[in-house]
């Protein structure tokens, strides 16, 4: 009997858990994910550095993604292909960005990179097509 008790009791607890579609980031103790934390703070007062931290929690939310659908949440990846494109964002990367930070970055062309998540945007949210593409029509 007890036995079945605990069985009955483990099941329940595990269902407990809460779950999301998408991952947007650790949330501090206040219950505030990583991303909101980071993108406040650039637009409050951006500097290189905070450039920098929201270039890496933008290729992390979009590398790792997580949720159960296993994709960026919306919008995600069009912002990130924003900051990519803004004239500002590589010289602040290229001479502020931590060693971890330049080796999360390596190697990819912030041009061609920031085009191809904005066409990730499309993929992953069809509906965002009327908006996306005339912003790659401008960065092309």
């Amino acid at each position: 009997m007890r036995q079945a008790v605990f069985v009955v009791m483990a099941f329940l607890l595990s269902s407990c858990g809460t779950t999301t579609l998408y991952n947007w980031g650790r949330n501090n103790m206040d219950g505030i994910s990583k991303y909101e934390n980071l993108v406040y703070s650039n637009y409050k007062k951006q500097t290189p550095e905070s450039i920098c931290d929201l270039l890496c929690a933008y290729e992390e939310m979009v590398t790792n993604p997580g949720g159960l659908r296993k994709v960026p949440p919306p919008g995600v990846c069009a912002e990130y292909a924003y900051l990519l494109l803004q004239p500002s964002t590589y010289e602040a990367f290229s001479s502020h960005a931590s060693p971890s930070q330049r080796a999360l970055l390596r190697g990819k062309d912030f041009t061609e990179y920031g085009v191809s998540l904005f066409e990730k945007e499309i993929s992953y949210y069809p509906e965002s097509a009327k908006f996306i593409r005339p912003l790659i029509e401008k960065f092309r």
